[in-house]
């Protein structure tokens, strides 16, 4: 089985490598690429098919909420599969995970990462086999 590919979408690049050398520390994981923004985590998805995309909700530009909003877009008008996204935030309100959920997004963490928590996400998204 090859590596579950992992986008990581946040404006903080402290927590982008903090993500990276969590998730790579994963034998079955591997960060296949990196976004500071809205906007660029849209491209980056649209060109290197990420299997998930864990997406900070407050981002410039463009916020992680608009981003899923128009990623599920193009997913419904290319009739492509479904990505995994998993929210990424600091916020544990109810409010936030809902409006996340409303977005398209599939899970929500809260800040700092935890394997478990990912793991368990993943299997919520129905990302079961990415879980393992």
């Amino acid at each position: 089985m090859s590596a579950v590919q992992f986008l990581i979408a946040d404006d903080h690049e402290l927590f982008r490598r903090t993500a990276r050398s969590f998730i790579e520390s994963h034998p079955d994981w591997q960060v296949c690429g990196e976004a500071g923004d809205g906007i660029e985590a849209i491209e980056k998805a649209k060109r290197l098919r990420p299997q998930v995309i864990l997406m900070d909700i407050n981002m410039p530009r463009m916020d992680g909420l608009e981003a899923t909003r128009r990623i599920r877009s193009i997913e419904a008008e290319f009739d492509s599969p479904r990505t995994p996204i998993l929210a990424l935030t600091a916020n544990a309100f109810a409010e936030d995970r809902d409006a996340c959920l409303a977005a398209g997004m599939d899970g929500f963490l809260v800040k700092p990462l935890d394997r478990e928590r990912l793991a368990a996400a993943l299997a919520g998204s129905g990302g079961a086999a990415l879980a393992a």
